[in-house]
């Protein structure tokens, strides 16, 4: 069986196509964000895939979520015809749960054209802003691409950052480092 991100895949791409055909990259992205984070747990999936609603109860649910959670503005409220169209379509395939999946692959598309890369440096301390703008600077340098670059902290590194960058992982953190210390050392 297909895993949720190969399902994922023509659904974003079908999404973005029509974002991008309608000058509504930035709206599209906000709503969906809205339902990557309504369906991350998996809780709505669930409660959406009971069999005693129809399709159609399933729909209003869902754009009533979409407006409480993103706003009457956003695409899937019910105010924008594809954004509702794009709902009825997972709704009748049973794909409303690959809705997370379809945010991030729409997010990659996005970044795409838009020439930018998430970059998300995980370090055990926090940095200060000089140290973020050094490590954007850096990347924007040695990616050709402008960054949009977020923190986060992990104190089990016990120093230096690990930096995310699309499918690119640098791991410049003590612990890494240590690993690969006890592992030369018993080999």
């Amino acid at each position: 069986m297909a895993d949720n991100n190969t399902i994922a895949r023509p659904y974003a791409q079908a999404v973005f196509r029509v974002a991008q055909d309608n000058d509504a990259l930035a709206e599209v992205a906000a709503s969906l964000d809205a339902g990557r984070q309504i369906l991350s747990d998996g809780q709505v999936a669930k409660f959406l895939a009971n069999p005693s609603f129809s399709d159609d109860q399933r729909l209003e649910i869902l754009t009533d979520l979409f407006g409480k959670a993103a706003g009457e503005d956003s695409v899937f409220a019910g105010n924008s015809e594809h954004g509702v169209n794009f709902l009825k379509l997972l709704l009748e395939y049973g794909r409303v749960d690959v809705l997370p999946e379809v945010a991030d692959r729409f997010d990659a598309l996005k970044a795409n054209v838009e020439n930018t890369l998430n970059v998300t440096v995980t370090s055990a301390v926090t940095l200060s802003d000089a140290q973020q703008k050094e490590i954007e600077a850096a990347l924007k340098s040695r990616l050709g691409r402008d960054v949009n670059l977020s923190t986060e902290i992990d104190e089990g590194l016990i120093g230096g950052a690990v930096v995310r960058a699309g499918d690119v992982v640098i791991d410049g953190s003590v612990r890494a480092r240590l690993e690969s210390l006890s592992n030369a050392l018993v080999a």
